[in-house]
């Protein structure tokens, strides 16, 4: 038995979502976005004792992070920042929940998301829209972090159009006992593998200006079975930069 995705109380006139695309999904477990206060969450029906997902740029751990994480220090920093600029523009191709994209924001960026699951896009322009209206860092939000209307970079042109494409495509699990956070399990039951990573580096590639920057599993194989020209390794992390002069895959 499969489920399509419930509304409760989420008026789809608010947002920027294909219809046809939100109903297409087929789930093994019945989920709902649901209008909790003032934010719109994922829930899975199932099990009713699990946290719901949603975006929240203003309070949490995001918070924390723009305030105590390390500044340019930070892997994701390195990973995308140059000498020849450090506060690039990027296209966050695998948007997700907008964590990365949010955290590069915050360190000056100036950021566009692509998300193609129209469920997710719903939590991340419910999360911009408070974000947004925050008198802290509403501003510097409106200013550095947009959501494309476009849902993949696949639908753009090859001219070079940013700086840097970021890429986080979701990657199966190596084995059963891997744990995934039970408010974040509906996120990747929704969302699926990224299928066609290798495509996007391939595009990224031809839309970059300076770098390519491809956050993978420590240990995992190469996007495309291509080598990137160097790497920054965390502790369970890789970030692969890819120089679009100097390689093509």
């Amino acid at each position: 038995m499969t489920f399509k995705i419930e509304l409760v109380n989420v008026n789809l006139h608010d947002f920027d979502v294909r219809e046809s695309d939100l109903y297409s999904y087929d789930f093994f477990e019945p989920y709902c976005l649901q209008l909790i206060d003032d934010h719109i969450e994922l829930k899975n029906l199932s099990k009713p004792k699990s946290g719901g997902v949603f975006v929240d740029f203003v309070n949490g751990k995001l918070a924390w992070r723009r305030l105590h994480g390390g500044g340019n220090g930070q892997p994701i920093a390195k990973a995308v920042f140059s000498k020849k600029k450090e506060k690039p523009s990027v296209f966050d191709a695998t948007g997700g929940l907008g964590r990365d994209a949010f955290v590069l924001a915050s360190l000056g960026c100036t950021v566009t998301m692509f998300e193609r699951n129209e469920i997710v896009r719903i939590l991340l322009t419910d999360g911009l829209r408070r974000g947004y209206e925050d008198p802290e860092i509403g501003q510097m939000l409106k200013a550095r972090l947009q959501l494309s209307s476009h849902r993949t970079i696949m639908e753009l042109g090859d001219e070079k159009m940013c700086d840097v494409v970021y890429l986080d495509p979701m990657y199966p699990k190596k084995n059963s006992s891997a744990l995934v956070k039970k408010d974040m399990q509906a996120f990747h039951d929704i969302v699926g593998l990224d299928l066609d990573a290798d495509k996007l580096l391939v595009k990224a590639m031809k839309i970059a200006r300076m770098r390519v920057s491809v956050k993978r599993p420590k240990g995992a194989e190469y996007l495309a079975n291509v080598k990137s020209n160097s790497f920054i390794e965390t502790k369970s992390h890789r970030f692969d930069i890819y120089v679009p002069n100097l390689l093509q895959p």
